[in-house]
């Protein structure tokens, strides 16, 4: 017997590139969908356009899919809320929902970074900020891009609480996005943050004309610095092989659309950090959370040298050649830890 579809009104905080494509996916589903923004001068251009021109363009976004500016109107009865903002924004943004929050209304966290002064993750951020939230993570190797034209994405969804996490897979699996289920925040949280860092490192090796081994080495070394770092966090080795490991550290790695990569690339090519962040229309998480990573290695004892390098890069003004040079004649060892 063919299992009954469920219709859920669900509310999606955030209009940029991500919020809106998970607003169409969700659509899709015959789900009753909000995509709520900040800022009320740009909702009304989507509302009147229906095309995200600034972080989606091409893209048609159905007249019957809701978007408003008004926090009453994106969190009336609704039955999932789905956070698409970006960690330095999170706190900011969200204050003026704590009032409206309904207690047990699972929220959605879909933020890939590690906030700055609190080294806390995206779910704590909003743990701390709402009453025993149920909280579920959905991220993977996923461009908004790609999923906006329904090209086949696989990513997980992960809850301390697997019927929570359950329950959010059946509601954005389609035909073309597949959710799996895993229930290690902490290792998915550090892959989907950690892997920003690296990404700003392969733009690097892009910048600098360095070719396929450079980048099979720096993905692969990144790998294991993540890893490292996890698992003395409390996560599980087997997370990083996954898809909110590997899978999105080469995505994020490799694509065009990368912005964390191209922001490496900007900076091996000449540009300075300020230049490149005047000329960015959107937040590469990377960047500050290379600065969270980097207290976090202290803090836990964990060699992470590419992520040093990066830090050095960005905000020491280290010359990205040198950098290269200092990471290839670091002192010889196993590549098998422990052996």
């Amino acid at each position: 017997m063919e299992k009954q579809k469920t219709t859920r009104r669900v509310s999606v905080l955030g209009t940029g590139g991500w919020g809106t494509a998970l607003s169409l996916v969700l659509h899709s589903k015959g789900h009753n969908v909000t995509l709520w923004g900040s800022t009320p001068d740009y909702v009304e251009f989507l509302k009147k356009q229906r095309e995200n021109k600034k972080y989606l363009k091409g893209i048609n976004i159905p007249h019957d899919l809701k978007i408003t500016s008004e926090i009453e109107s994106a969190q009336d009865q609704v039955d999932l809320i789905v956070v698409a903002i970006p960690t330095p924004y999170v706190r900011k943004t969200l204050q003026p929902f704590k009032s409206h929050y309904t207690p047990g209304t699972p929220i959605v966290s879909v933020i890939k970074g590690i906030e700055n002064e609190t080294l806390m993750r995206g779910s704590e951020i909003l743990s701390d900020m709402f009453v025993k939230p149920p909280i579920a993570l959905l991220l993977g190797p996923s461009h908004a891009e790609e999923v906006a034209r329904n090209l086949p994405t696989t990513v997980v969804v992960t809850s301390e609480d697997i019927k929570v996490a359950t329950e959010i897979q059946e509601i954005f699996i389609t035909e073309h996005f597949r959710v799996y289920t895993n229930s290690d925040v902490v290792g998915v949280e550090i892959g989907t943050s950690v892997k920003n860092v690296i990404a700003i490192a392969a733009g690097i090796c892009d910048g600098l004309g360095f070719g396929d081994n450079s980048k099979a080495a720096l993905i692969t070394r990144g790998l294991a610095e993540m890893t490292r770092l996890g698992v003395a966090m409390g996560g599980q080795r087997d997370t990083f092989s996954g898809l909110a490991g590997i899978g999105d550290l080469i995505t994020t790695c490799v694509s065009p659309y990368g912005r964390n990569r191209m922001v490496g690339e900007l900076i091996a090519k000449g540009k300075k950090l300020s230049q490149v962040l005047e000329e960015m229309d959107q937040i590469a998480e990377g960047i500050l959370t290379t600065k969270s990573v980097c207290t976090l290695a202290e803090k836990y004892n964990v060699e992470m040298p590419i992520t040093r390098e990066i830090f050095n890069v960005l905000f020491e003004d280290k010359d990205p050649m040198k950098a290269v040079k200092e990471l290839m004649l670091r002192e010889p060892k196993s590549e098998i830890e422990g052996s």
